[in-house]
Parts: C-alpha cells; structure tokens; sequence
C-alpha cells in the first residue's frame, strides 16, 4: 500500500481549500485518507499554510511520496529540509544540536522574508488608496470649477440682461407718454 501525502481538496466553487493529507496512492481524491498533516489556502496572498512539520517528515521518512505541488509546500515549510538535516545526522555529518539550530536559523530567515511580503503588501495598499483619493480629490476640484464656470456667465448675464431691459422700457414709456 504505497502512501501518498496529497491535497483533499474542500471549499467552495471559485473558494478552494485544501487539507494535506496521507492517503493510499488508490484512494480517491476526497476520499479515504490516513492522516492529516495540515492545510493550505491559497485565497490568501501570501497563501495560508498550516502544516505540522514533525508528522510531514515522519511520513516522508516512512516512504510516503509527495505530489508535485504538495513538494512545494513541504519545501516552502522547511519539511523536506529538516529531512535533509535529519539525514546527516543519521549519517554522523552533523549532531542533533547543530541540524536544529540550522533549521532554526532556517525558519527565522523564511519567517522575516514573509513578513516583509505582507509589510510590503499592506504599504502598496496604502500607497494605492492615497493615489486613488488624490485623483479623486483632483477629478471633484475639476468638476466643481467646470460647474462654477459654466454658472457664472449665466449670473453675469442674468444682470446685464435687466439693465439693456431697463433703458429701453424707459424708451417705450416715453414714446407711449407722446
């Protein structure tokens, strides 16, 4: 029964979900599984991944082989390189202290590198809500001066009107009182 560590797909139409699950190779998609190790959501940006990393390398450690993009998240979580460590310490190139201060060193320098993605992500946010509302702003001040201009000839015109109306009614009288 060859292990397989593959995505249980769940969620919505347009809104998946994946749970990270062990399952026999033959099982269906959504089907039967044996364990589940963590899950992925990539509506978020950066993708939301939750993953027990000791389940993801005892498995791979027993055999079970990932699917191409589940190898991508164990890699983007560190699984297959904490197996890597583990390896040497197994083969006496390193001790156990040395493999889990390098994987620590490891998550810290991925932890900071993801961080700033989000820091990143939220400061271009700001920046493009205070470009859109001084184009706003700019766009309300023109539209605002179009309608002042377009209202005043009318005012002035409105006043130079009852003054040419006024001297010639003056001239009607007249030519009525005659």
């Amino acid at each position: 029964m060859p292990a397989k560590i593959r995505l249980q797909r769940h969620g919505k139409k347009g809104n998946a979900f994946y749970h990270i699950v062990v399952a026999d190779s033959r099982a269906p998609r959504d089907g039967k599984f044996i364990e589940r190790i963590g899950s992925y959501n990539p509506n978020t940006n950066p993708a939301t991944i939750d993953l027990n990393v000791d389940k993801g390398v005892q498995w791979l450690q027993n055999g079970a082989q990932p699917t191409d993009t589940v190898r991508g998240i164990l890699s983007y979580k560190g699984v297959l390189y904490k197996k890597h460590l583990l390896g040497g310490v197994t083969k006496g190139a390193l001790t156990a202290e040395q493999a889990d201060a390098k994987f620590a060193a490891w998550l810290e320098a991925k932890e900071t590198k993801i961080n700033a993605k989000k820091t990143g992500l939220a400061n271009s946010a700001a920046e493009i809500a205070k470009v859109r509302f001084a184009e706003e702003v700019k766009l309300k001040e023109q539209k605002a001066a179009a309608i002042a201009a377009k209202n005043a000839p009318v005012a002035e015109e409105a006043p130079a009107a009852e003054e040419a109306e006024a001297p010639a009614t003056e001239e009607n009288n007249e030519a009525a009182a005659e």
